[in-house]
This record gives C-alpha cells, structure tokens and sequence, in this order.
C-alpha cells in the first residue's frame, strides 16, 4: 500500500462536472449497475415505452464508487438505478415506476426520441411443441409473432421439419416403432387365439420407415398450415442474439435478415450428445439418424441407460435384431431404481443383451471405448473395443451399427445469449428461470426440455408455452405445474410413473413415515398365449403422515401409459389410499390392481398372482 502522501485522491470537481455533463446530454440518463434487478426493471420499462435511454454501469466503471458518492450528494441518493428524465431528478426503480403509473413521468419525456418500433411483439426461436404452443396462443390473443426454426443436421446428414423433437425424432415415431414391435409379438399370440397361417412373417424395415415418415411429413405441413392460419410468420432459419431486443437469422442458403422483438421466449430443445472418442460421429448413429435410417440397422450395439437407450433397444429387439446395451451404470437414471432393474430383467428375458460396467468415454489420453470401421454398406459392419469400469477386461465386437444414447445437451449455447446477458448454467447449458419461466434478462423467456432442473417432457413444454403466452398477452396468472407430472417409457414392457420414485420419496419423507402397497399381475390377454406370468408390477407410495397420500404411483405393464395418464389425474386431486380402495375396479382390466392392493412391502408377504 502506498504512503498517504502518494494516494490518488478522486477529482471530485471533475466527477461531479462529468456526472452533470451526462445528466445534461442524454433526454433519459440511468446511473445503473449490470447485475442490479431493479436496474433491469427500469432499463425494461423504457424500453417498453419505447424511450431511447443511456446507461452508465458503475459496477463496471473505474470511477464507479466515487461517482455514486457525487450523485449521494447531488440527490440524497445512495442507491441505483439512479433515474434522470430531461434533467429532472426521477429516483429510483420505485419512484420510476410510480411516476409511469401516474403519467408524470410521460410529462417529463414529452419529446423524447421514441425508440424504432419493434418488428413484432413477439419472436420465438425454437418450433417445436413448447414454441409452436406459445406462438399459436400469443398470435391468438391478438400479438404480431415470429417463429424461427432451423435443424442443424447431424454429422451424418439427417435433418427434418418443423415441429421439433417429439414429432420428428422422438415421441411420435418411437411410440410407432413400439407399436410395430408390439404387433410382432401379437403375431406370435395369435396363434394361441386360434389364427392359422402357413407363411412365414417377416418385418420390412423400409416399408415402416417409409409409412412412419410420410405421417411424420403430413404432421410437419399441418404445423405450417397451422402457423399460416395463425398468421404467425414462419422462418427456417437460424435465430442468434447480436444485440437486446434484436437476432440475427440464417437460412440455409447462408442468406441473413435482421428482426426485433419486444419480447423473446426460447424453446430450442436439445440434441443427442456424442461420446467424443475417435468414430463416434463418423460411424455411430444416435436417435436423430434412428427413426428415418434408410436401411436395417442390423446387429446393434446401444450406448446408454437411458430411456432414449432402453426404448430403442426394445423396439428393434421387437423386430427380430440382434440388440445389445452397454450400460455403464444404472438402467433409467432418475427413475424409480426397482422398477427400472424390473425394465432390464424383462428385457434380458426377452433377448436384450447386457454389458454391464463398461464405460463409453476418453479418460486422460487412454481411450477406454473405441469405434472402428471394418465394411462400408448399408449396414456396414463396425468393431467396438470398451474396456471395464472395474477393471482391466477389455471387450471386443462387431456390429452393424452402433446408436448413441447417453443424454442429450440444451441447445443454447450458440444462439448469440451471451451477447444479452442470459445466464445459463455453464455445466449443463441449461437455462435458470423462475417461476414464471423468466430468465434474468426481463424480455427473455425460456420454456421445454433447456430449462434448468425442470422435467423434459412434450407435454410439460405445450403447457409452459400456452401458460406463458396467456401471462404475457391475456392477463392470466395461472403458471405451470410442474409437480406430479406422470410418464411413460415405451419400452417393450411399458413403464408409467407419477410422483415420487420410491428412493426419492424415502429421502423427502424419511422410510418410517412411508407406507408401500405394491402387487404383481397377469394381464388376462397374456394368459392364453401363457405369456411372462408375475411378470407385471405395480406399486404405490403413501405419506403415512397426510391421510396415506399418494404420492407415488408406479405401474409395469402393457398400456402403462394410458393406465397412468387417469391415474394421474386423480393424484392432482390428492389422491389416497382409501380413496383407492372405496373405487370399484373395472374388470378384467390392469388398472383395477389399484383397487385391490392390500400387501405392504413392510409385511413381507407374498405377492405372487394365481389367477386374474
């Protein structure tokens, strides 16, 4: 530290000259800071009105703590923002706001230079279900609406339509997948039934891809049919941030058009992430190439435990493949973790081969999972090496193709949100909101599978949006719920779930406040053919605490999602076990098990089924 007689005291009549200077020259001067919330408000406020303004930040400014001293005595003052209109003192975000309300501070602009209007009310980047929900609901309630859509292709070239994941790579052709699987094992039952046939069934794997793209295409058109109807205006491009309030969009064609917008909600989803070791995008293929595969995949290696991962695999086992999971964990991350080895058991049992504890990654500069080319075609073949996470075994195979599925990442971190100051969660690239899916930039929304520590489901992301947009445009204050949502893994024994997993619940409530009912079942249909008997499995959660709540609902079966989705509704309505019991079941159906369970965990009993 330098001797008294050497520090540089502040020019303080310079400062206060250079403080009055700027309240002179500029119509709306806002002394601010770049993190302050109640600055943003402000900053937010003109901008809505229209009203040129200019904001010097102090937090980032050399002389910042002494030019706050100047305004404390120029104002009485300690705190920002610090508003001045045409000279006069405002105050702060309050008394700003408070003079907007009561007209003085229009007054007090009178010929200050509007802002150039915005292009349109609102611009959403992202069309899919979340973004097309929200665009249709605002355009609805009378706004001007934007929405940009572009599908960057993945490293072997595949690209779709508008309409986002769900409809072209994953909901909607997965549960179609599913279905075809499902049929083949109907085949097989038909027998049993009495069918006869003499020919030899065999599955065409163009024949489905073709049928189920040609839906998809018609999806694609309805939405920009739609959009037209709307008089919402569509664009394929590629939207990016190059300053507030205004993006940069791209076509394919490289061709670029400038467009601003009052307010901006992003939806642009996520995509499958790679393993980053040598042959993974040269030779593997993930979810997005899956689905519109030109050809039979053939022998297939799946990377992953995820639901992505177990669904995939299930499905083409389902079609007659030979299908293996290397799995480098657990199955179904996040799930109920008992009916997620039940999943896997089934599986197995059904011809799914499992690795276990081999892990797809690059450790240092050892490569402990790598992806060689042996034969080009269609499919070609391919040598996987992978090395143990528990030791030194080394695995070795040949595949005709290898997927991908072990997560996906939230597409935000190039779209120009740096640029504006949204804050994302640099682990994850996910996007921090609060409870009304507003980020910390004031204009900036967010909605659908990038939001950070929400549940990444279509139909969580079409209520987001249409919620939001009724907020924003229809004076609404209803905001979306996110708890008790129920879904489904369409794997080729379904699994639906609503509430808590059982550990989650344990951890939330503590085991001894926890009463679980749960019972094995034969679905009637399964029991000509003589189909996996105490196979099926269902299960609920009781808070012993609050009148045995449900808090947690899980069923292992066939149609497990329809199953789910009325229960589910019931859980809205809180749900008991009593309530559970004094319903009449409908039989023979798999839902009634709900209404005759009587068994405990805690007992101990037996929960084998002898008859339906």
């Amino acid at each position: 530290m330098p001797p008294p007689d050497q520090i540089k005291l502040p020019d303080w009549d310079g400062l206060k000259l250079r403080v009055r200077t700027l309240i002179a020259s500029h119509p709306v001067m806002i002394f601010s800071k770049s993190y302050c919330p109640y600055c943003n408000k402000v900053k937010e406020l003109f901008r809505s009105m229209r009203v040129e303004y200019y904001a010097l930040e102090l937090d980032v400014t050399a002389d910042g703590p002494s030019i706050q001293q100047v305004l404390a005595e120029l104002t009485n003052q300690r705190t920002v923002p610090n508003v001045f209109v045409n000279g006069t003192h405002i105050g702060g975000c309050d008394s700003t706001y408070q003079a907007y309300h009561d007209g003085s501070l229009q007054k007090l602009l009178g010929d200050v230079k509007e802002a150039e209007p915005y292009d349109y009310d609102l611009i959403i980047i992202g069309g899919g279900s979340g973004g097309l929900a929200c665009s249709k609901e605002a355009a609805a309630l009378g706004k001007k609406v934007m929405v940009l859509d572009y599908v960057v292709p993945t490293p072997l070239g595949t690209s779709w339509g508008l309409g986002g994941t769900c409809v072209n790579v994953g909901c909607i052709p997965k549960k179609l997948m599913h279905q075809a699987a499902l049929l083949g094992q109907a085949l097989q039952d038909s027998r049993k039934y009495g069918w006869q046939y003499d020919e030899q069934v065999k599955h065409n794997w163009e024949v489905m891809v073709e049928a189920i793209q040609n839906y998809i295409g018609s999806l694609n058109w309805g939405y920009r049919v739609s959009l037209r109807e709307k008089s919402v205006t569509y664009l394929n491009s590629y939207g990016e941030f190059v300053e507030p309030h205004k993006i940069k969009a791209t076509n394919r064609k490289g061709q670029v058009t400038y467009h601003t917008a009052e307010t901006f909600v992003l939806a642009t989803g996520e995509r499958p992430r790679y393993l980053g070791i040598p042959g993974d995008k040269e030779y593997c293929i993930t979810s997005d190439d899956l689905f519109s595969l030109p050809y039979c995949p053939g022998k297939t290696l799946v990377v992953g435990a995820s639901y992505v991962a177990l669904e995939c695999a299930g499905f083409l086992a389902g079609l007659g493949l030979d299908v293996t999971v290397m799995v480098r964990s657990i199955l179904l991350r996040g799930f109920d973790q008992e009916m997620a080895e039940k999943v896997g058991a089934h599986m197995e049992t059904h011809g799914v081969k499992f690795i276990r504890k081999f892990v797809p990654v690059i450790l240092s500069s050892q490569i402990f999972i790598q992806v060689e080319q042996l034969e080009e075609g269609m499919p070609g073949r391919l040598k996987v090496t992978a090395k143990s996470t528990e030791g030194p075994e080394i695995f070795e195979e040949e595949y005709n193709t290898v997927l991908i599925a072990i997560g996906r990442d939230a597409c935000t971190r190039n779209i120009g949100l740096e640029t504006i100051g949204v804050k994302i969660n640099e682990k994850n690239g996910k996007i921090p909101v609060n409870d009304e899916e507003q980020t910390n930039v004031p204009y900036v929304y967010a909605i659908g599978d990038i939001l950070d520590g929400k549940l990444e489901l279509t139909p969580v992301a079409i209520q987001a949006g249409k919620l939001l947009a009724r907020r924003l445009y229809g004076g609404s204050s209803a905001k979306c719920d996110y708890i008790n949502v129920p879904t489904t893994v369409f794997t080729p024994l379904e699994y639906g779930s609503c509430g808590f997993a059982e550990e989650k619940a344990i951890e939330e409530y503590g085991k001894q406040n926890l009463e679980v009912y749960h019972s094995l079942f034969w679905p009637l249909e399964w029991t000509v053919p003589g189909r996996d008997n105490n196979t099926c499995y269902a299960k609920i959660i009781c808070s012993k605490h609050d009148n045995n709540r449900v808090i947690g609902f899980h069923v292992l079966g066939p149609n497990a999602g329809e199953v789910t989705q009325g229960f589910a509704a019931a859980i809205k309505c809180g749900l008991t076990k009593e309530l559970l019991d004094e319903t009449i079941g409908i039989h023979p159906t798999c839902g009634e098990v709900f209404t005759t369970m009587d068994i405990t965990k805690s007992s101990g009993q037996d929960i084998t089924q002898r008859g339906c």
